[in-house]
């Protein structure tokens, strides 16, 4: 898990340092121009592990394949600015307050030349082998193993604290004193996605 710091987080602290400490629509619509703050990328690796039966009649097993493989997920995760509403944001003198909107992820990328089958782990039976097709479904299936448990993965309040301490330390080059930020608690974290798996 890194942080990230795309290059328009540098505009908006040179947007944000051209005012000292500016009035709240100002702060607000410098912030929402910013769109996608992606404070968070997380690289996740994951080991797939299939086999497949074939059974005479049924019942009997006459045969069993193996597959085992390896593939990576970069989750970038962070807030969509764009939600940002006026309601959010509180100043007075030297305080500001700000609730941003949930954390989410913003782009889920799985590219499928990270899926590396093991020759060595893996092993066909010569009257049943894995083939493409069971291939794209251990493919699709560890994609959705990785989406259901992303939410368990402490990358929400990691990529809290990250967007906390890093508009802690621009607001402070804008002269606020106390800092108060606070993250919605409505909002989907991800994205259910439907990839039809079926056994």
């Amino acid at each position: 898990m890194k942080n990230i710091l795309p290059v328009y987080l540098f505009l908006m602290l040179v947007f944000l340092s051209s005012c000292h400490r500016p009035e709240r629509h100002l702060v607000i619509s410098k912030i929402r121009s910013t769109a996608q703050l992606a404070t968070t990328e997380t690289v996740i690796d994951k080991i797939v592990i299939g086999d497949k039966s074939r059974r005479l009649f049924g019942i009997i097993n006459v045969s069993n394949a193996e597959f085992v493989a390896y593939t990576q997920a970069i989750v970038k995760t962070g807030i969509d600015l764009t939600k940002l509403r006026k309601n959010d944001v509180r100043i007075s003198n030297n305080t500001i307050e700000i609730e941003f909107p949930a954390v989410e992820v913003l782009d889920f990328s799985f590219p499928f030349d990270s899926f590396r089958i093991d020759p060595i782990l893996s092993d066909d039976d010569i009257f049943n082998r894995i083939d493409v097709v069971d291939q794209e479904f251990y493919y699709r299936k560890a994609e959705m193993d990785i989406r259901n448990n992303l939410e368990y993965m402490g990358i929400k309040e990691q990529t809290e604290e990250n967007t906390r301490k890093m508009m802690e330390s621009l607001l402070k080059n804008l002269g606020y004193e106390e800092i108060y930020i606070s993250f919605s608690d409505s909002g989907k974290f991800v994205n259910k996605v439907n990839l039809k798996i079926t056994d």
